[in-house]
């Protein structure tokens, strides 16, 4: 535990605790001091117990001391599930099985039984969204940040689903753990979402199309159009690629991950670029947010999405942090900028057509 975090933790008690001394031994840190008007010792061993650390809190001669020191953490316990989140994944099964049997031709009225086809894509996206929810949960718990588990949203979409998320109960007071936990999502889901698509790509059928050809176009991020001439080289003009289910919920993967690291607001790329940036955030963001108006162009899905941010965030700045000046180290950058590569080899002018 270094000065700045401690001094850091102070700042996050100010409200129920004003230091006088503060001193270190080895490993461990004391400060004392007097609660402020109205606090209890219980007001301080609460905000204590989102923090990563081990501390003691105790009152001795009318002072208060808080000895804090690093331990050893378990990180990640296995939570009981509460029955929303596991009513939510389960629905979000049955819907994007529905999606992934339509996709095939199954008529589920007709035939009930054949939502089985659905399987392959159902499985894989639930695969890759889930991994993304659970980089971020495991990271905030990692750096001592108050989540819930994932919350999936089932919705009668061609996909079958709105995504997922989680809900951060607690505030993220400093920039390396805002990072970590912001970019954990995103890598996490591109990791699982890249060997989807290649095994997709693999699985997927080469088609001659012609201008009565009916289907939805998708757009071709860098990643995506490398990984066809990989796999399929050599497609004349009026050839293109059949996605097969999990090529497809790799797409979604992809495209997911892409929108989720614009540097806006709270999306994952507005921490990570929060985090990167510091002050400079806020022009970073008010720009990527009027460059959707360009892009529009291409596609109109820009606009609405746009339009949600704006309507969900009510805002394009990101709540602040109190080390917001302090300087990242060497390797929290290097995973903002993965975070930047990865978004580019993802990015789709024109996701749908």
């Amino acid at each position: 535990m270094t000065e700045s975090d401690i001094k850091s933790l102070l700042h996050t008690l100010e409200d129920v605790f004003l230091p006088k001394q503060m001193g270190t031994t080895s490993d461990t840190w004391v400060s004392s001091g007097v609660l402020r008007g109205g606090s209890t010792l219980g007001s301080i061993k609460k905000i204590m117990k989102n923090q990563p650390w081990t501390s003691e809190v105790y009152e001795n001669n009318g002072s208060v001391y808080i000895r804090v020191q690093d331990a050893d953490r378990v990180i990640l316990r296995i939570p009981k599930i509460p029955r929303i989140n596991l009513l939510l994944f389960l629905a979000t099964i049955v819907t994007t099985l529905l999606a992934g049997a339509i996709m095939e031709g199954v008529n589920p009225f007709e035939n009930p039984l054949g939502i089985m086809k659905g399987i392959p894509f159902s499985i894989t996206l639930m695969l890759i969204l889930g991994t993304h929810e659970f980089g971020h949960y495991y990271f905030a718990r990692k750096q001592g940040v108050s989540a819930t588990l994932p919350y999936f949203i089932p919705a009668p979409t061609f996909i079958g689903t709105f995504g997922a998320f989680i809900k951060i109960k607690s505030p993220i007071y400093r920039k390396d753990a805002l990072l970590q936990i912001g970019a954990a999502g995103p890598i996490a889901g591109f990791v699982v979402a890249v060997p989807a698509l290649v095994l997709g790509l693999a699985k997927s059928t080469v088609v001659e199309i012609s201008p009565e050809s009916i289907g939805i176009l998708l757009g071709d991020s860098l990643l995506m159009k490398s990984l066809t001439m990989v796999i399929h080289p050599g497609l004349a003009e009026n050839q293109d690629i059949l996605l097969h289910p999990i090529a497809f919920a790799g797409w979604i993967g992809l495209l997911v991950t892409m929108l989720n690291l614009l540097p806006i607001g709270q999306l994952d790329g507005g921490h990570v670029a929060y985090a990167m940036l510091g002050r400079k955030h806020d022009r970073v963001a008010k720009a990527a947010l009027f460059l959707l108006l360009p892009l529009s162009l291409f596609s109109l899905n820009w606009l609405i999405w746009g339009a949600l941010i704006l309507i969900i965030m009510k805002t394009t700045k990101h709540p602040p942090v109190f080390d917001v000046d302090a300087p990242l180290s060497k390797e929290n950058r290097y995973i903002g900028y993965a975070c930047l590569i990865i978004f580019i080899l993802c990015f789709i002018p024109a996701p749908f057509q």
